[in-house]
């Protein structure tokens, strides 16, 4: 059976859009609790689900949890994260009057069965050996019906991601035209990853403490940030600030990774090294690292991309958590671009950089209207911000790229649970007429 939660129902804390990040080893207010093996596996192999999430609606309770790559491998007894596996467990409690299909394609369109999970890992081992893992598969494997009244626990097993993974679980009533959707990112331990280094978990531990703003107030804020990231010493004007995302750390992350954005990795010499292997490949690399650029005297607290199948390609946003809250939410500022192209440069410590499409503020209507897509936009606005810059004088960032903008901030208030995007308010803080059209920065739009 997989693990107990009788210890006492874990509370995932956030630690900021992407607190799940910075979660790692030890969460606030995680529990414990021990897993008996499964067979084949050694005895009372300790799996520790302290990053059990929990979510409810309508008379339907789900925890859910992603063990490491270490603890699945001990807890099954082979190493599935080689073999591209990571196994995704889920408590299902259901106290409603109705019955529910769950259904698997949601969380993961190529998730394995139970056998065939077991025939990957298990391809070079003795028949006794693959019989008894097979085993433990098929009995730590989640059923997909839930019965009115009925508890399901078990396993998911999905093919594997690095650093953690957002989980879309859908349930479809059996009899009734009814179904629930609840949205989990769930981020794991790891090594490597940029935002580790960043300091945000101490920071955002102290967000309480910020000032909290009205609506008004939030928008002259955003309105009087710096117009562009900086240098470390804080000289010079790089890539425009033009997004500002309101929510906590567990509504953001949610939406992000719905989304299908990914965490960056720190650049150390392995990062560069693959790095420059998928350039040469033209391959992608999903977690490839991001530079650092700085506001607020620091560089960001977190780097995200949307990857493409080739590494000169991706929509890539840099995130600073802001010192102000609005209606108790924190804040996180930054900038988001479009990588279009790799080229030498002096001017990176990597001698190499991207390319950004010099039409940013296409990529502010990317991330607005990708989590519009996901419906995770409770409202929005456009306030001024860098201030306009033609096609035919364009401002440059820190590496010599071009870029013209209308000039404006995209303001928008995320949700975890699901909002139809036609339901999404649109603030019209008259900053911007007409600011989807605008943000095809032509000419003729261009507000000063």
């Amino acid at each position: 059976m997989p693990p107990s939660t009788s210890t006492g129902e874990a509370r995932l804390r956030m630690i900021g859009v992407f607190a799940p990040l910075l979660l790692a080893a030890s969460l606030i207010g995680c529990a414990t609790s021990p897993a008996p093996a499964p067979a084949g596996a050694e005895a009372t192999i300790p799996l520790n689900l302290g990053r059990v999430q929990t979510l409810s609606q309508d008379g339907v309770t789900v925890r859910l949890a992603v063990p490491t790559d270490a603890e699945s491998s001990k807890y099954f007894g082979v190493p599935l994260a080689e073999h591209g596996i990571q196994p995704i467990w889920i408590r299902i409690e259901n106290v409603s009057q109705a019955s529910y299909w769950i259904l698997p394609i949601a969380i993961d369109p190529d998730y394995y069965t139970a056998d065939e999970a077991a025939l990957v890992a298990t391809q070079k081992r003795g028949a006794e050996d693959r019989a008894r893992v097979t085993e433990a598969f098929r009995t730590n494997a989640l059923a997909f019906f839930v019965q009115a009244g009925g508890v399901n626990e078990g396993y998911v097993y999905a093919t594997h991601l690095r650093g953690g993974r957002f989980v879309d679980l859908r349930l479809t009533s059996a009899v009734s035209r009814h179904g629930l959707r609840m949205r989990f990112a769930v981020m794991l331990p790891t090594e490597g990853f940029d935002y580790e280094g960043s300091g945000l978990r101490e920071r955002y531990a102290q967000v309480d403490t910020l000032p909290d703003l009205n609506l008004e107030q939030t928008r002259v804020r955003i309105r009087e940030l710096p117009c562009c990231t900086a240098h470390e010493d804080g000289q010079g004007e790089g890539d425009p600030i033009n997004v500002a995302l309101i929510g906590s750390g567990e509504d953001v992350i949610s939406a992000l990774t719905a989304g299908g954005w990914t965490f960056t990795e720190a650049i150390t010499a392995d990062s560069i090294r693959r790095m420059i292997g998928a350039a040469i490949a033209d391959e992608p690399f999903l977690t490839a690292p991001v530079s650092a650029l700085y506001l607020f005297g620091r560089k960001q607290d977190i780097a995200l991309q949307r990857a493409r199948s080739r590494i000169a390609q991706r929509n890539h946003m840099r995130l600073w958590l802001a010192p102000f809250r609005c209606e108790g939410f924190p804040v996180w500022v930054g900038q988001v671009s479009r990588d279009i192209g790799v080229k030498l440069t002096s001017k990176s410590p990597t001698l190499t950089t991207h390319v950004i499409d010099p039409n940013v503020d296409e990529s502010r209507e990317y991330l607005l209207h990708s989590l519009l897509h996901q419906e995770a936009v409770r409202w929005f606005a456009f306030v001024r911000g860098v201030g306009a810059a033609r096609r035919d004088r364009p401002r440059y960032n820190l590496t010599d790229d071009p870029y013209f903008t209308d000039g404006m901030r995209a303001a928008i208030a995320v949700s975890r649970e699901p909002i139809h995007s036609w339901s999404a308010t649109n603030l019209n803080w008259n900053d911007s007429t007409d600011p989807v059209r605008e943000g095809r920065g032509e000419d003729g739009r261009v507000r000063q």
